[in-house]
C-alpha cells in the first residue's frame, strides 16, 4: 500500500531525512487508511458475532 498510495520504495529507516520523511496529501492518507481497513475486513473472520469477554 505504501508503494501504491505514497510512491515509497520502502518503509525501512534509511537514516536520511530526504529518504525517511515524506509529504503526504490528506486524500492519499485517507485512501491508504480506507484500503487497509477494507483489507482487514476482508481478511477477518467470516463470523462477525464474536463473543465479548465478561466484565
Amino acid at each position: 500500500m505504501a508503494q501504491r498510495q505514497f510512491r515509497l520504495e520502502t518503509l525501512e529507516t534509511r537514516n536520511r531525512d530526504r529518504l525517511d520523511f515524506h509529504d503526504v496529501a490528506v486524500w492519499a492518507l485517507r485512501a491508504a487508511l480506507e484500503e487497509a481497513f477494507e483489507a482487514g475486513r476482508r481478511a477477518g473472520p467470516a463470523n462477525t458475532n464474536s463473543e465479548r469477554p465478561a466484565s
